[in-house]
């Protein structure tokens, strides 16, 4: 494994952290263009799985036969933070679906974001499963394995029909076979996957350029999802975070995993990144994001900068005072230099 320096962190001139890490850029003809460090470093998907965890449900009639909104669709790829509207959305969902909350695997939390997590606990409302970040995804697999005539019963085992569905919609948006996949057991339960950096470019390059799929359903359905997460970027995430940022440009596909993963394909540029900072920090993911942005010389100064105000290059301490500063310190490495 070869990682390098993403971003370093200082205090007064000293340096306090240090983020290391491995991008990779892929073409439309699924080439490495740029690197840092090991392109071919196996990595899990974690919640940046969502968008592909959710196209079994796209596959299907179930929005439309259901009367799902394209706002309420959206939370079928997102990590929702908890917020009013994020409760609200979820509940209209499952006065639509055939889906009751009990069925859901994920575990009762709270809501992600602070303000609605201290409101519930001043009010002494419990946890619910609804509230779990992952609920959209998991209303999903209900929602399909009722729709395709799976069992509901054990959705969240790799064996299911519906996980075995997932893995092949992986298989063929990443460019890796079955056989190749590394599985494991994400923090909500179901199966997670892992593969190669360079394969999980590939998947958000196809996710923003579905020419490129093969298959024309499958290519049909990501038609249909990635819209959803552009015209409501906000039920992805939440204002304030990479993802709902990035997906206010209609031209970005983008979602986060846990353990800092971060995906992206570019849609008129034609290229899909990958990232993974090794601390498992998502903090900086803004500053990585921004500085890919700027090395490519990308058009839209906008997304840029919203990146770029997500985590300021200076430390403020909770004064207002300027007490140190973050810096990248990577370069994309073209492939004719490898």
């Amino acid at each position: 494994m070869k990682a390098e320096i993403l971003v370093e962190e200082s205090r007064a001139g000293l340096l306090e952290n240090v983020h290391i890490g491995m991008i990779c850029g892929v073409n439309e003809r699924l080439e490495t263009i740029f690197h840092v460090g090991d392109d071919h470093h196996y990595t899990y998907y974690r919640s940046a799985a969502k968008p592909i965890q959710a196209l079994p449900v796209f596959l299907s009639d179930i929005i439309t036969k259901y009367g799902l909104t394209r706002e309420e669709a959206a939370l079928f790829t997102a990590s929702h933070r908890g917020e009013p509207y994020h409760i609200a959305a979820l509940e209209s969902m499952l006065k639509k679906l055939p889906v009751s909350e009990d069925e859901l695997f994920c575990p009762c939390s709270y809501p992600l974001n602070t303000a609605p997590r201290e409101e519930m606990i001043w009010a002494n409302k419990g946890k619910r499963r609804l509230y779990h970040n992952c609920a959209g995804k998991h209303m999903g697999f209900v929602a399909a394995c009722r729709e395709l005539g799976y069992p509901v019963e054990g959705y969240w085992e790799v064996g299911h029909p519906l996980q075995q569905q997932i893995m092949l919609i992986l298989s063929a948006l990443s460019e890796i076979p079955v056989s190749e996949i590394v599985v494991g057991k994400d923090g909500c339960g179901v199966p997670v996957f892992a593969v190669p950096l360079k394969n999980m470019a590939a998947t958000y390059l196809k996710l923003a350029c579905p020419d490129l799929i093969e298959d024309p359903l499958l290519q049909k359905a990501v038609r249909d999802m990635t819209p959803a997460m552009n015209e409501y970027p906000h039920m992805v995430a939440s204002e304030k975070f990479i993802c709902s940022v990035l997906l206010q440009d209609q031209n970005i596909v983008a979602k986060g995993g846990a353990q800092g993963v971060y995906c992206f394909g570019l849609k008129n540029q034609r290229i899909g990144f990958a990232l993974k900072v090794l601390n498992g920090s998502e903090e900086v993911w803004p500053t990585i994001v921004a500085s890919i942005l700027e090395q490519i010389e990308y058009d839209n100064k906008d997304t840029i900068a919203r990146l770029r105000s997500l985590k300021p290059s200076v430390v403020m301490n909770d004064s207002g005072e300027a007490v140190g500063e973050v810096k990248e310190r990577f370069s994309l490495i073209p492939a004719k230099s490898f």
